[in-house]
């Protein structure tokens, strides 16, 4: 299945969660098993010989995918939550994004200095969320830290910038808004 095949199992809704965004609804992929293979499979490829010790999912969607790529990988996968989700000492960054201000939490002991991090989430857009991960994830001093997304809209800019350090990719690019 190519990118393009993929790329069309997305559904959009717009005005969700709230008017003017465009929302890209990954779910009508993910319950297709040969594009959710798919999407695990080339995650996978694209990290195989980073030498990843952890997996970081961020809430929620980061979940479905960031686990299985750490199974894939033969990684531990750490959770990002919400506040309040984490039975255990927390570390926490607080961020803006496209509609509000957000807080992240891990917990204290997920990491070390001898991880490299991948860090997974399914949506890039403005980049508040993943430079949060990001922060969140450097705390611990890990030996390198990766980020990779499902889907990077091209055309929302980011308003808060990924650190240079960080290698990121995407499996799929689309616009929010179509071209033409």
């Amino acid at each position: 299945m190519d990118k393009n095949e993929l790329a069309a199992k997305l559904r959009t809704v717009p005005d969700y969660p709230i008017p003017g965004i465009m929302f890209f609804d990954l779910t009508t992929l993910l319950k297709d098993g040969e594009a959710f293979s798919q999407v695990v499979d080339d995650i996978c490829d694209l990290y195989r010989d980073k030498g990843i010790t952890k997996v970081v999912g961020i809430e929620s969607r980061g979940f479905i995918c960031g686990a299985a790529v750490a199974k894939g990988l033969g990684a531990g996968f750490v959770p990002i939550r919400k506040p309040g989700k984490l039975p255990a000492e927390t570390l926490s960054e607080t961020y803006d994004k496209e509609y509000g201000t957000d807080t992240l939490e891990i917990h204290g002991d997920a990491l070390c200095e001898d991880d490299v991090v991948l860090i997974h989430d399914d949506i890039l857009a403005t980049g508040g969320t993943g430079a949060a991960a990001i922060s969140l994830v450097k705390k611990f001093n890990p030996r390198k830290v990766y980020m990779n997304f499902i889907l990077r809209i091209t055309d929302v800019p980011l308003t808060t910038e990924i650190p240079g350090d960080v290698e990121v990719t995407s499996l799929l690019e689309l616009a929010e808004k179509p071209i033409g």
